[in-house]
């Protein structure tokens, strides 16, 4: 009677997955309703989340399914049954535990100026001739970058306007009055996250804090920076902001 030998076993298995996909089905829906969601992924991908929730309830659902018809079995005395099929070992039910422990631990926040890895990236690539329609206080950091990518002499943009929000990002060697308004771009989601930002001239820049979120506001001047002469956003205004429900920029 092998189930005699193996059906506790195979019932805590049971519910420990079932106990596992329930808590991950909820731990999507939480992240969907209070938004974290996009910390994590690009928006045109949120749906996805949605998916997922469901199916993972589908399959708490079917695994308390399976232990009440087993408990139902056992009570009618059919001992003698094999319950081994379609368990999942002790390994895998830890590595699919995985995900929902370090979700649960780790709080849930975008990346910022702690994330970046080597320098923030002055230039991007894909403009179009709908970033030069875009009026230019309305242009965010990304679309001010495309821009520039396609002008033949920066001091094409010399004079504009601009009025950008992105988070405070400094190197030691940027200069007393000097920091980039930042803002990571995703494509899909945060693992080919890319920090891009403009180089902004500020007197007050010493009492700025890095990953402070900022809405600067003043006038593109081309002048030296990191060795080059690049479009330097020369601020009238820095003013401290709340984070954007949308943190990333999508390319």
């Amino acid at each position: 009677m092998r189930s005699t030998h193996n059906h506790h076993g195979l019932d805590r298995q049971t519910l420990l997955k079932t106990l596992i996909l329930f808590g991950l089905g909820l731990y999507f829906i939480w992240n969907i309703a209070s938004g974290n969601v996009v910390n994590y992924i690009n928006t045109r991908f949120v749906w996805l989340s949605y998916v997922a929730a469901v199916l993972f309830l589908l399959l708490a659902l079917s695994g308390a399914w399976n232990l009440l018809r087993s408990r139902r079995h056992e009570d009618a005395g059919a001992g003698d049954h094999d319950h081994r099929h379609g368990q999942m070992s002790w390994p895998v039910l830890a590595l699919v535990a995985v995900p929902l422990v370090l979700g649960t631990l780790v709080p849930s926040r975008p990346l910022g100026a702690d994330a970046v890895s080597g320098n923030v990236s002055l230039s991007v690539t894909g403009a179009t001739t709908t970033d030069f329609t875009i009026p230019p206080l309305s242009r965010n950091v990304l679309d001010w970058l495309r821009v520039f990518s396609k002008v033949s002499d920066y001091d094409e943009v010399a004079g504009e306007p601009a009025d950008v929000i992105g988070f405070v990002y400094r190197e030691p060697d940027f200069g007393e009055d000097r920091f980039m308004v930042a803002r990571f771009t995703v494509s899909c989601c945060v693992a080919d996250a890319s920090a891009i930002g403009v180089p902004v001239i500020w007197s007050g820049t010493s009492e700025l804090q890095s990953d402070d979120w900022v809405r600067v506001q003043g006038q593109f001047v081309v002048e030296e920076f990191r060795g080059e002469r690049v479009p330097v956003l020369k601020a009238t205004s820095v003013e401290l902001v709340e984070q954007p429900a949308h943190p990333y920029l999508y390319p």
